[in-house]
């Protein structure tokens, strides 16, 4: 099911108005990468893109074409990790957060 127009405004207008939503979008995309959900992670860095940096100025920070962008980040796209490390690190920079990660048991 395609998300609606609504739904993606919706996102990021809570992004740019409640930092802890935006955070918790990045931590979820985050545990989602280190759970192999690859197709959800692009789901919410698209989110996280078009409500922080854009596409336009992601492709500035990446040097890499925004049409390049939109289709790595598509459903059938496949970014290799040095795109994905630069994609993060470009929103990580945007909503002034440093990572750090946990390690726990299941």
């Amino acid at each position: 099911m395609a998300l609606t127009r609504d739904f993606k405004e919706t996102v990021k207008k809570r992004v740019e108005c409640d930092p802890d939503f935006a955070k918790a979008l990045l931590n979820e995309a985050i545990d989602l990468l280190m759970d192999g959900d690859s197709a959800t992670v692009k789901l919410i860095l698209r989110d996280l893109i078009n409500a922080t940096v854009g596409f336009e100025q992601l492709a500035k920070e990446v040097r890499k074409p925004s049409k390049s962008l939109h289709r790595m980040l598509s459903s059938s796209g496949n970014p290799n990790m040095e795109n994905l490390s630069a994609i993060f690190a470009t929103i990580k920079k945007a909503l002034h957060v440093r990572i750090v990660t946990t390690v726990t048991a299941a």
